[in-house]
């Protein structure tokens, strides 16, 4: 029997940060994961080995770009298994360093399955054989989330594949079909797209990024349509019939092309909160319709000694957010009076170009009915982009139109990932469109254009002519 403080079961972004700050704060942890050290999905399999695969297509496009600038390079030949060496080296140094983490932190780190007992006490069946017993004053789940499969796409074939199924490179196929427009199947289907595919993306929504801002998806989606065989929007998948030859598939919807052949299929239709957890049903703890462990503000569920975080207690399912809950409750038990109440978690699409935004956006501001104003600059008037020769980029503020508090942001464009931490900094800060005017953006730079954006508000921008109108007198 083994006595904790502190049980985490779950070593993802969020648990092992949680597990972390709970020895920071002295308490004793035990972090239970399946894996041999931390990372959970979003290192092994999700968010670090796409990024990876991302950065190396990247590289493949700018150097076949390179010849409009007076360039020229020899087409690429990609080594499948190197770059399967370089992805899973990144994992494993990642991983490693988790790993270290752990033992100097002098937290127990049982990899293994995870059963609860009763409200304070876990059994864990160990990946090396037998099982521990933890008795522990609080638990923290941070058990994640695994991708979501329709039952009609569902096919037991190796060539039917989810995100991490795509992640593993087995091929570089002819021709690939990704099933779903939002941002795994976009990011994978860029890669296999560079690397050589013909991909075809069918959505069954009005559009690409279901819940993004259409003005910045738009500005995405032209450049899809160039890097893409096809698109195929309010579309789905009906059927998929394995064969010698490939996947055979049917389609139903507005761009119906009739039954087509595809190498390879990627479902990546969204994914599934895992609360399937063993033994929860001997606790109060409750999970929703959705499958969603129900917390409050401080990340408590309804038995009082269990926390949950992270994908498994609801959306954005995003490793940033599972990571500042994690925070939230380990200060909870810690004593401190915290909650949980971001003004603005970012989302990022790592697509090319890149899409990102934080706090309100426009289309959630006008179904809320919000009185607000938006201001964009486009980056065909930055000097920063047309270095680049990237100018279909957009920067985007959404104001109180009151107050002119920074309430949204949203960019579009090379980089968008990293310039996005600003707007958040700048909502959380309760700043005013007056505040990001006077801020003075190093020249030049992509971050100009939020910047500028802000003087568009009260136009007055440098480099494109707005004028502010100004209400006529009655």
């Amino acid at each position: 029997m083994i006595s904790t403080q502190l049980v985490v079961v779950g070593g993802g972004p969020g648990g092992y940060a949680g597990a972390f700050l709970a020895a920071d704060l002295g308490l004793h942890v035990v972090l239970v994961d399946t894996e041999p050290n931390p990372g959970g999905v979003c290192v092994y399999r999700g968010c670090i080995p796409s990024k990876a695969l991302l950065h190396v297509a990247k590289v493949v496009d700018e150097s076949r770009h390179a010849k409009a600038w007076g360039v020229e390079f020899a087409e690429p030949k990609i080594d499948l298994a190197k770059l399967r060496d370089f992805k899973d080296s990144v994992v494993k140094r990642l991983t490693g360093g988790t790993g270290q983490l752990v033992k100097a932190r002098k937290i127990q780190y049982l990899q293994g399955f995870a059963e609860l007992v009763d409200a304070h006490t876990l059994r864990v069946k160990l990946a090396s054989g037998g099982q521990e017993q933890v008795q522990f004053e609080h638990a923290l789940l941070a058990t994640g989330s695994v991708p979501a499969i329709p039952p009609m796409l569902k096919v037991d074939d190796a060539r039917v594949m989810d995100s991490t199924g795509a992640l593993d490179l087995p091929d570089i196929p002819k021709t690939l079909l990704v099933v779903g427009g939002g941002y795994i199947g976009l990011e994978l289907g860029t890669v296999y797209a560079t690397l050589g595919s013909a991909v075809t993306v069918v959505e069954m929504t009005p559009g690409l990024l279901p819940g993004a801002d259409r003005d910045l998806v738009d500005v995405l989606a032209k450049r899809v349509a160039k890097t893409m065989k096809s698109v195929m929007l309010e579309t789905r998948v009906v059927k998929m019939t394995p064969d010698g030859a490939g996947v055979r598939v049917s389609f139903e919807g507005k761009a119906n092309p009739g039954e087509q052949m595809y190498d390879r299929v990627l479902v990546s239709v969204g994914r599934q909160p895992n609360s399937n957890i063993p033994g929860l049903e001997r606790t109060q703890v409750q999970v929703d319709q959705r499958g969603f462990i129900m917390v409050d503000e401080q990340r408590r569920t309804h038995e009082p000694s269990i926390f949950a975080i992270g994908d498994v207690v609801g959306e954005p399912m995003l490793a940033h957010k599972a990571s500042h809950e994690a925070r939230v409750a380990v200060e909870v038990m810690a004593g401190e009076n915290v909650a949980f109440a971001p003004r603005a978690i970012p989302a990022v699409v790592f697509t090319d170009p890149e899409l990102a935004w934080a706090g309100l956006t426009e289309t959630q501001a006008a179904k809320e009915n919000r009185d607000v104003t938006i201001a964009k600059f486009p980056w065909a008037a930055s000097g920063r982009a047309i270095t680049l020769d990237r100018t279909d980029g957009l920067t985007k503020l959404v104001l109180d139109a009151e107050s002119e508090r920074i309430l949204g942001v949203g960019l579009v464009g090379p980089g968008a990932g990293e310039l996005i931490a600003e707007g958040v900094l700048a909502i959380e800060m309760g700043a005013t469109a007056t505040d990001l005017k006077l801020s003075i953006h190093p020249h030049p730079t992509l971050t100009e254009t939020l910047m500028e954006s802000a003087e568009v508000f009260f136009g007055q921008a440098t480099h494109v002519y707005r004028p502010k109108r100004v209400a006529q007198e009655q």
